[in-house]
């Protein structure tokens, strides 16, 4: 029961990149620019959280591995943004997915000990399915900028990897 409701919570905290995925409107290099790194920065956050509050080494391995690979990822794209003179647009999804994720942390902040650990690890399957989708089916075919999609299909493949290993650390987690 409690990983139902924690499943369920976790998609709604991620909804705004599904109705983006399922055909809202098609967003500008500069406001996919901003998602992808509002989607990065939010799991960096929520890996922080982890590592303050779990004591599980599976949990604290995976988000030790979150926070090294969506900080390479980000300034990767923000580089990237610098070097061909675009600013990030912020836009209704990226603040929608900054305003789900606060209050998913708030109500993981509730948490302690193996409860924590479930629902944190829940929540980060969740979150890179949901992500994922959005980049195949949005992001990147919406992507004008060569560089820019490039760039995109590099963080999909990684977080495809990290989708495997949340879903791995998911059937450790007892």
């Amino acid at each position: 029961m409690f990983r139902n409701i924690s499943m369920a919570m976790a998609v709604l905290s991620v909804s705004s990149i599904g109705i983006l995925a399922q055909g809202g409107p098609k967003p500008s290099d500069p406001q996919i620019a901003h998602i992808a790194y509002t989607a990065g920065q939010i799991d960096i956050d929520n890996a922080e959280q982890a590592l303050k509050i779990s004591k599980n080494k599976d949990v604290r391995a995976f988000a030790e591995n979150m926070v090294k690979d969506h900080t390479a990822v980000n300034k990767q794209a923000l580089d990237l943004c610098k070097k061909l003179g675009v600013t990030p647009e912020d836009n209704d999804t990226s603040k929608s997915l900054a305003k789900g994720a606060a209050a998913k942390r708030a109500e993981l902040a509730k948490l302690s000990g193996a409860e924590f650990d479930k629902a944190y690890i829940a929540n980060e399957v969740a979150y890179h399915k949901t992500v994922n989708a959005a980049l195949e089916t949005t992001l990147i075919p919406s992507s004008s900028n060569a560089q820019l999609k490039g760039l995109l299909e590099t963080g999909l493949k990684i977080f495809k990897g990290h989708q495997q290993h949340a879903e791995n650390t998911a059937s450790m987690v007892k």
